[in-house]
């Protein structure tokens, strides 16, 4: 099969290609939707220029939130071919604009990306829309934009009391607004969104922030409350180990009981989606109990986003650990469906029954056994280069002098 992506080479070896589907053909420049509601905010221009996309079927549909809803994706197992098919019926109507301006099309996007249900919207573009998938590592496929000459809502936005204290509220932080709506149970998804379109935090502050910089930033955010209650917990009393896979992201996570402390390792296997080479690729982050200073350097999105479930695990039981968790990406992971894979993959394992060990020997060497088994891959190397682990040997406690 070919496609806009290699034209029938196939480098990736793969018989079929993943980014060929049965596009929604839209044969004209104007066309009535329900946005899912979904707001996308670029960054490949120069800032403070950005692209602003009102994402939206080519169809009403009370439905249309399933185009978006990444949470429903992994609790009822879609596939990547299932998720791929629903974002290529998706048209990116984008417009430009700059990051501290207001005019009427923000305004609508803005009402739009606030909903709590899909919005009825008639579009006009300059052009048919472009029919062929942009791939991107931290955020959900989406058809290329088309530039927007009009849009018109035709409903009312129906927009949570919540969210509206919110959004009126301009005195909030916005860790303190994310927070507060994190607690009222809407998820990570909506608040980043809410982020990216300039409506949340101290008014001066407030401005558009590219999607994929405020995913990162809402998980970050989210994640340092979590881990003031988690260090302020009791610690747990075994060696636990939770294993689990989500689309070809395969986890092993094991609990230390210690305080807490963060390390991450992702290696990518040899024909994995970002693994073209012909050894497996590793990176790695790490944090101490007192935190980062900076933004990780290697593993990106992927690190918070995998914090943020270990976290809420500790929250939910009310216990401390240290964490240390290898993540691999298989090439059965055939194309890159954003950072919420990473996100929904942890949670997924941690859901799974819990391995437990005497002793910090027996969990390393039965993680080390395992991965030996499935992926033929050594970890030995990652354990002796670990930072957590190294510390674990030499550090001295209050314990050794009683």
């Amino acid at each position: 099969m070919e496609c806009g992506e290699c034209k029938g080479k196939h480098p990736c070896s793969r018989k079929f290609c993943p980014f060929n589907f049965n596009f929604k053909v839209v044969d004209s420049e104007d066309f009535s939707g329900s946005a899912p509601p979904q707001i996308f905010v670029g960054s490949k221009l120069k800032y403070p220029n950005v692209n602003v996309g009102i994402i939206s079927p080519p169809e009403f549909s009370d439905q249309a939130w399933v185009y978006n809803d990444q949470i429903y994706w992994a609790d009822n197992s879609y596939s990547i071919r299932d998720i791929l098919n629903l974002r290529s019926h998706l048209i990116n109507s984008k417009f430009t604009t700059q990051v501290k301006r207001t005019d009427r099309f923000l305004n609508t996007a803005q009402e739009v990306g606030l909903s709590n249900k899909p919005v009825d919207l008639e579009f006009s573009l300059k052009k048919k829309p472009s029919l062929k998938l942009d791939k991107d590592k931290v955020v959900s496929p989406l058809n290329l934009g088309v530039p927007l000459k009009k849009v018109r809502v035709i409903e009312n936005v129906k927009i949570s009391r919540y969210v509206d204290k919110v959004v009126g509220d301009t005195d909030w932080k916005s860790i303190e607004g994310l927070d507060y709506l994190y607690k009222k149970g809407f998820d990570e998804n909506f608040l980043s969104q809410m982020l990216s379109i300039g409506k949340l935090g101290l008014k001066k502050n407030r401005r558009l922030v590219p999607t994929r910089w405020s995913i990162t930033a809402t998980d970050d955010s989210l994640g340092k409350n979590l881990i003031e209650n988690v260090k302020k917990s009791k610690i747990i009393e075994d060696y636990s180990l939770f294993c689990g896979n989500f689309l070809g992201n395969y986890y092993f996570i094991m609990f230390f009981p210690e305080v807490w402390e963060y390390e991450l390792f992702e290696n990518y296997l040899v024909n994995s989606v970002w693994n073209t080479t012909n050894e497996v690729k590793t990176c790695t982050d790490y944090e101490d109990y007192y935190g980062r200073k900076k933004y990780v350097s290697e593993t990106a999105g992927g690190y918070y986003a995998t914090r943020i479930a270990l976290l809420e695990f500790l929250n939910k039981f009310k216990r401390q650990a240290g964490c240390l968790v290898l993540r691999f990406e298989t090439p059965e992971y055939y194309a890159s469906l954003g950072v919420w894979v990473v996100r929904s993959a942890a949670r997924k394992t941690l859901g799974n029954d819990v391995i437990k060990f005497d002793s910090k020997e027996e969990m390393l060497n039965y993680v080390r056994y395992n991965v030996l088994r499935k992926f033929k891959f050594d970890v030995q190397h990652i354990f002796k280069k670990s930072i957590y682990l190294n510390k674990l040997k030499t550090q001295t406690k209050l314990g050794d002098f009683i």
